[in-house]
C-alpha cells in the first residue's frame, strides 16, 4: 500500500490535483442543478464538450476553445426561462445531448483518430492529466469557485424560489445566467481529462446522496463536496494499485456513497424517525413539502 501511495504521489501530482478540484467544484455546482431540477444538463454539457473537443482535433484548434465556445454558446439558450414556454427545457436538452453524441461520434469516424482518442474523447482518463489540462482546468474552475462562493445567496435564492427572488428585486435571469455560464466553463474545462460520465457523476450522484442526508444547504454541500473527495481518493488509489479505469472506478465509488446514504435514510424511516430539518427561513414550509433543503 505504501509503495502504491508513493507511486501515486510522485507521478500523478496533476491527475491527483486535477481530479480534486473538478470534484469539489463540480459537486457544489451540482447541489444546484438538482435544485434547479435540471438534472440532465449536466451529460448535455457535457456531450456538447465532447463535440467542441472532437472539433478541435479535427480541425486542428484547442479542443478547450472548442468546448468553450459551444458549451457557452448551449447555456446562452438554455438559461432562458422556459417556466411559461410550451417546450420545456429537457426537451431541449434532449435534442441538445443526441445531436451532440451523435456529431461527436461522426467527427471522430471521419477523422481517422485511432481507439485511444476515441476512448479519450468519449470517456476521458483522470490518471492522464496532463500539467497543461491541469492548467486549463486551474485557471477556468478556480474563478468559477470564487464567483459561487461570491454570489452563493442571490444564486440560491433565485434557484429555490423564482418568483420569491423577483419580490425581493434580484435580477433571476442575471443570476441563472451568471451560474449556467460557469457550469458550462466547468463542463468544458474538465471534460477532456474527466470525460462526460465523470463530470456528471459529480453534478448529480454525491450532492443526491447529501440531499438523502441532510437539509440544512451548508451540510449538503459539505456532504456532497466530502463524498467526492472521498469517491476520486479511492478510484485514483485503486486505478493505480489495480491497473482499472479510473473514471468507472471513480463513479462507481461514488454511486457506493450513495447506496450508503440510502440505506442510512432508509434506516431513519424504518425506526420512525424523521430527518433532522435544522435552521429557519422565510418560506421553510413550502421548501420542505418541495423536497428541497434549508439555508441560512
Amino acid at each position: 500500500m505504501a509503495d502504491n501511495l508513493r507511486l501515486l504521489f510522485g507521478m500523478f501530482t496533476a491527475p491527483i490535483v486535477a481530479g480534486m478540484v473538478i470534484a469539489v467544484v463540480a459537486s457544489i455546482m451540482g447541489v444546484f442543478v438538482i435544485l434547479k431540477r435540471v438534472v440532465f444538463i449536466g451529460i448535455a454539457l457535457s456531450e456538447v464538450a465532447a463535440l467542441g473537443i472532437a472539433c478541435g482535433l479535427t480541425w486542428g484548434f484547442h479542443p478547450f476553445l472548442g468546448a468553450g465556445l459551444l458549451t457557452t454558446a448551449v447555456v446562452a439558450i438554455l438559461a432562458r426561462p422556459f417556466e411559461l414556454q410550451r417546450v420545456p427545457r429537457d426537451a431541449i436538452l434532449g435534442v441538445v445531448f443526441v445531436f451532440a453524441s451523435s456529431a461527436s461520434i461522426l467527427l471522430v469516424a471521419r477523422s481517422g483518430f485511432g481507439l485511444h482518442e476515441v476512448r479519450a474523447l468519449l470517456y476521458g482518463d483522470l490518471i492522464l492529466t496532463s500539467p497543461q489540462d491541469l492548467r486549463i482546468i486551474l485557471f477556468t474552475l478556480v474563478p468559477s469557485f470564487v464567483c459561487l462562493l461570491v454570489f452563493f445567496r442571490p444564486i440560491l435564492y433565485t434557484f429555490l424560489d423564482r418568483e420569491g427572488a423577483r419580490v425581493l428585486g434580484l435580477r433571476v435571469v442575471l443570476w441563472e445566467l451568471l451560474f449556467f455560464f460557469a457550469l458550462g466553463l466547468v463542463v468544458a474545462a474538465s471534460s477532456k481529462a474527466a470525460g462526460a460520465l465523470l463530470v456528471f457523476c459529480y453534478l448529480v450522484v454525491t450532492p443526491t446522496a447529501a440531499l438523502l442526508l441532510h437539509r440544512r444547504m451548508m451540510r449538503v454541500v459539505l456532504t456532497a463536496v466530502v463524498m467526492s473527495l472521498i469517491a476520486t481518493s479511492v478510484g485514483l488509489y485503486l486505478s493505480v494499485s489495480r491497473d482499472l479505469p479510473t473514471n468507472q472506478i471513480i463513479a462507481l465509488a461514488a454511486c457506493g456513497l450513495f447506496g450508503l446514504a440510502a440505506l442510512a435514510r432508509g434506516a431513519v424511516w424504518m425506526s420512525g424517525k424523521r430527518v433532522p430539518r435544522d435552521g429557519s427561513c422565510g418560506s421553510r414550509s413550502r421548501a420542505r413539502s418541495a423536497g428541497t433543503p434549508d439555508f441560512e
